[in-house]
């Protein structure tokens, strides 16, 4: 018995001492546990109500729990299949990530274009249209996780934690994932806003026109994380630098807003595609910080994991910033920073 007793002892000392290295160890918002995440599962949802396919590609954790979920919304031009690198990182994270790919403004625009004719047809895609088509394909796909959440019989069944919900995007994607997390737009306001959003991350972000920015963001009642880059312009339109950081100056101090801008970092900097020679080639510091801060903030606010807050308001998000991005937040309870 004294044997016995002696070894449930040292069985739960070890426990307790394993308990408590990991307590001990400091948050790290890039490590990520080996085979973590698993491969993508390119899949088309039908969206009934408006006759509307959307090709989805979903990340999956190595988890048999829940797991939050992130959208992402491409840009101009873009599919499912790009900025895989945060898909890959945040499901190894432990949060399903969901890439949806919008007809209209996808890369059928320009692949379906002469060479010489690719930038028209890419400008001519932005309409009023396809960006009301894109906030509706959000709200379709939340809709349809739901059913599959549900569904005995779906290979979603009870993996999907829908009451914490993240949306993303990158340029275009960054204008739709405004459009559903709270900006106003005139005469229809927040028509588009999607109150199961939690909370949002966009990439080149951007306002609306000559719209008074306390205008359009001013009744955000999310927390937004803004990230941009020193050149971060767009072939596009003429939006600025100084245009993409207006939104942050737009928030409401009712919200957490955060803004990152990137040293040199063109609008390119964001995406993961093929650099070819003579053109941009891509610090690789970009990903690593991009990575780190958005999962800080990911684990922040879909998680309410305290470790994050501090990381994502303390120094060490700073120290793992390079020294000449600018990096300011603002939190609703008055905490501030800007360096």
């Amino acid at each position: 018995m004294k044997l016995l007793s002696l070894c449930l002892f040292l069985t739960a000392s070890l426990l307790l001492l394993d308990l408590n290295s990991a307590l001990a160890e400091p948050y790290n918002p890039l490590k990520t546990i080996e085979n973590s995440s698993s491969k993508p599962i390119d899949i088309t949802m039908r969206d009934k109500n408006r006759d509307r396919d959307i090709p989805l590609r979903i990340y999956l954790p190595a988890q048999k729990q829940a797991a939050p979920v992130v959208l992402f919304s491409h840009g101009l031009g873009g599919s499912r299949t790009g900025c895989q690198y945060l898909g890959e990182h945040w499901s190894a994270r432990g949060y399903v990530v969901v890439y949806m790919q919008h007809a209209g403004s996808d890369e059928a625009v320009w692949k379906q274009a002469a060479r010489l004719e690719r930038l028209k047809a890419l400008k001519s895609a932005t309409t009023l249209q396809n960006t009301v088509d894109r906030y509706q394909d959000v709200s379709a796909v939340l809709d349809q996780m739901s059913l599959w959440n549900n569904d005995a019989t779906s290979q979603f069944h009870k993996k999907l934690d829908l009451r914490h919900i993240g949306m993303s995007g990158h340029s275009y994607g960054a204008v739709t994932t405004q459009g559903v997390s709270g900006q106003a737009w005139r005469l229809v306001g927040q028509r588009f806003t999607d109150p199961r959003i939690e909370a949002a991350v966009m990439f080149s972000p951007s306002t609306q026109g000559k719209t008074d920015p306390a205008l359009s963001f001013g009744e955000v009642k999310i927390p937004w994380l803004l990230l941009t880059g020193t050149k971060d312009t767009s072939p596009i339109n003429d939006t600025t630098v100084e245009d993409r950081r207006k939104v942050f100056q737009g928030l409401p101090d009712s919200i957490d807003r955060y803004e990152l801008v990137l040293i040199d970092a063109p609008h390119s900097a964001f995406a993961d595609g093929t650099e070819r020679p003579g053109r941009f080639r891509r610090n690789p510091r970009y990903h690593e910080e991009i990575l780190a801060v958005t999962t800080a903030f990911w684990d922040t606010y879909l998680r309410q994991n305290e470790q994050a807050r501090v990381w994502l308001q303390g120094k060490p998000c700073q120290q793992q910033l390079d020294p000449k991005d600018e990096w300011q937040f603002q939190t609703r309870s008055g905490k501030k920073a800007k360096e």
